[in-house]
Parts: C-alpha cells; structure tokens; sequence
C-alpha cells in the first residue's frame, strides 16, 4: 500500500457523536503508535461548514456536496431523525460518488441513507438494533444481521456505538497487521474488541441467565409471526411440549406469560414503528398483530400510559 488511506466521513446534522469518535480515533491512534501517516481523513456535511451531533455539539467540516477525491472509503454517520436529515441533495450525491467508483460504508443509521438510496437490497447489512423494525418495514430486501459490523460486503456496515471502534480495528488488522490493531485497541484502553460476527444485544441466555431450548425456540417463534400471532398452545405445539410446560418456563425465567411477554413483544415494535416511520396508526397496528385499530390503541395506551397517536406527536 503506498501513501495513507484516506477515508472521508460524511456527518448528517444529529448524527451520533460516540459513533464518530469511535471511528476517528483509532485512526488518530494508529498514525500515532506506528509513527508513520497510516491515515488521513476529511470531514463532509451537507452545508460544508458545520454538522452538529446529538449531543449539541457543533464540528467543523472540510467539504460539502462536491466530489470526493481519492477517497478509499465514504462512510455515512448519522443518528436520531435520519428520515428527515436523509434529503434528495444528499441523495443525488451519494449517488453520483456510487457511480464514480468510491467504496461506500455506513455506521449506526447511516445505513438508513444507503437503504434509502436504493443500495443495500441483497446486502448483508448491521445497523443498530433499534433500527431493525423500520428496516424490516421499509427496506425488506436488506439482508439484516445482528452482526456489530460487516466488513465482507462491498459496502460495509457498523451498528454504532462502540461497534465502530470494533470496524476500524478490523481494518487496521486487514491493512497494517494483527499487532498494529491490538496496539491501538490496548492505547484505547479498550479489551473487548469484537469480532463482526459478534451479536449486537445480549443473548436470551445471557439477559436471563437459561440456557432452555424452548425458550429461545418461543421466542424466535414470536419474533417471526408478530404480523399473525400464534396462541401459546400452537407455540408449543411447534416445540412439541404441553401449554402448561410452556408456561412454566416463562415463568421461571421471564417472570411472565406467553401471552403477556409476546404482546410487550408486539407493543415495543409497534412504539419503534411509530417513532421511526410515517406509517399511519392503522398500518402499525396491522404490522404488529392487531386486528383493529380501537383495539390496538386500548392496549397500547394501558401499556404506555399515551396513546399512538400522542406517542409521535411527542417526538414530532
């Protein structure tokens, strides 16, 4: 490899600061521990002047909407409201950068925008789990992983958080060897790095401390059938045990029904869908199991003490 690898960090106004910094540092780090310029890096917002985080803080940026120059890697960074921040300019431009030839990769909710732009149909793709709803809604053809990252496709995908820190680690090992990684990881002070086939949220066994097959099997049943739910006695007619053994078991370990743990289930995807999509009511209610839509407002108001409707209006 001749000269430093450049990648180019395109921030969307409320993108997520602890994502960014995750994925700039080791960067800084490894430039730092090999005494050499390993990389460099350019910083690009829609206006060309400033993004501001999240958190309120505001960065300065190098480029606005123009055309990359021998960039290795355009990732997108995005965070909280990336529907509104995803506008056609933006569009149009990564766009243009596709068709060019520049690599494109994607960390927390910028994989959103890559979505969006019509880019990540058929590809494996991590983005943070609370991200997972909307993209099996909007965006089915995604290949979704739980993956922290995934670095084998041609555009590459982060879930954010300290999971970017694990990518640019990764890419380091890829390009300057195993030990250079750890060096920076050790400078970081950071011993957890993980691999990207690492799951982003803790396991069932984990969170719970079992390790039941029928457990988990109920729960990855649940999951898959949240649009047509299945009564706890076919649930354990699939696993081949009684409705009172199953019972038990999320008694045991949840400290709860089959009933009532898959309808949390179905309430806390239809609160994601409505905080993060424009469906109306009435198609997340259909979404998420519920027959009707006085029906689901009933039970959605007891649960969260709002009803849909005045949950987005909150958030509007």
């Amino acid at each position: 490899m001749t000269g430093p690898q450049h990648f180019t960090f395109f921030l969307l106004h409320e993108f997520t600061h602890i994502a960014f910094s995750c994925a700039l540092e080791p960067l800084r780090i490894a430039n730092l521990v090999s005494g050499k310029p390993l990389y460099r890096w350019t910083l690009v917002s829609e206006d060309g002047k400033t993004a501001t985080c999240s958190n309120g803080s505001v960065t300065l940026t190098q480029a606005g909407l123009e055309p990359t120059r021998h960039t290795d890697r355009l990732f997108v960074i995005s965070g909280v409201d990336v529907q509104t921040h995803t506008t056609g300019p933006v569009l149009n431009w990564l766009r243009r950068e596709r068709a060019s030839g520049t690599p494109l990769g994607a960390i927390c909710s910028g994989a959103y925008v890559l979505a969006k732009a019509g880019f990540l149909d058929g590809v494996e793709t991590s983005v943070h789990w609370a991200w997972h709803d909307l993209f099996q809604e909007e965006f089915p053809e995604v290949r979704l992983v739980r993956n922290v990252f995934c670095a084998r496709e041609k555009i590459i995908t982060a879930s954010g958080g300290t999971a970017a820190a694990d990518l640019m680690l990764h890419l380091i090992g890829r390009a300057h060897g195993a030990d250079l990684a750890t060096e920076v990881a050790d400078q970081m002070v950071y011993n957890a790095v993980r691999e990207g086939t690492a799951a982003q949220r803790v396991s069932i066994q984990s969170r719970h401390g079992m390790r039941n097959e029928h457990l988990k099997r109920a729960i990855a049943i649940m999951e898959s059938s949240i649009e047509t739910p299945l009564s706890p006695s076919l649930i354990a007619e699939d696993l081949g045990i009684s409705t009172r053994q199953l019972e038990r078991l999320f008694a045991r370990y949840l400290n709860s029904t089959p009933k009532h743990y898959f309808m949390e289930m179905r309430l806390n995807r239809a609160q994601n869908l409505l905080v993060q999509t424009e469906q109306s009511v009435t198609e997340i209610a259909m979404a998420c199991g519920f027959q009707s839509t006085s029906h689901f407002s009933k039970v959605f108001r007891a649960h969260f003490g709002t009803s849909p409707v005045f949950q987005r209006a909150k958030l509007a």
